[in-house]
């Protein structure tokens, strides 16, 4: 019987190392990958059943990765492992398409059956999280994203590796645009988000969930 391929995202090799074990006697692992951008390639060319991935990644973080791989194949599972607890990252990651949301301390009683789960079609909430979750829903408040959610998926690209130190010249190179249109998003977000200075820029990337500390 062709066991389902999975793809782990997560840019601490120890942490990936140690999920191998725990998968590969029930799934076939097709690939570590270490960076969100990583991942849309991966996911492009390795077309797995499930993909594993942490929010927090460089490059691109796993929320806008899913977001992305989600409009070019919604066949694909998607199940964040994550160490953030807050309930509006599980909100963000499930209103980007994943099934699952996971905790990592949590990973050796919980992942499996995740997968599984995710695999038939349903979703998969840590019970830790699930009431406050439903709650949320309830309440209608997806409030992580909203304000974020102004920006284009571009404009939400130039931030994060603003946010993580990059230079226009390297943003261009990595994005395949020219540093002039780098400036240019960069001061239009200034503009719309009502901001004076790339560090002000940087705060927000921070408190959007966009890049972490």
């Amino acid at each position: 019987m062709k066991r389902p391929r999975v793809l782990l995202a997560d840019d601490h090799r120890i942490v990936a190392e140690g999920l191998r074990s725990l998968l590969e006697p029930e799934f076939e692992l097709v690939g570590i990958v270490e960076d969100g951008r990583a991942l849309l390639d991966a996911a492009n060319n390795l077309q797995p059943d499930v993909i594993v991935a942490d929010i927090s990644m460089p490059l691109l973080n796993g929320i806008e990765a899913a977001q992305q791989i989600r409009k070019s194949n919604k066949d694909i599972k998607i199940i964040f492992l994550t160490m953030h607890t807050d309930v509006t990252y599980a909100a963000g990651a499930l209103e980007a398409g994943a099934l699952g949301y996971v905790l990592k301390h949590s990973a050796p009683l919980e992942l499996i059956t995740a997968i599984r789960s995710v695999l038939k079609g349903e979703s998969y909430v840590t019970p830790l999280l699930a009431a406050e979750l439903l709650q949320l829903q309830k309440m209608g408040r997806w409030a992580h994203r909203d304000e974020a959610s102004r920006l284009t998926v571009r404009q939400r690209e130039v931030l994060q590796l603003l946010a993580e130190g990059h230079s226009a010249r390297d943003i261009a190179l990595l994005l395949k645009i020219s540093p002039r249109t780098v400036e240019y998003h960069k001061y239009h977000m200034m503009e719309d988000l009502g901001m004076k200075t790339v560090a002000d820029l940087i705060r927000y990337a921070v408190d959007k969930g966009i890049v972490t500390r």
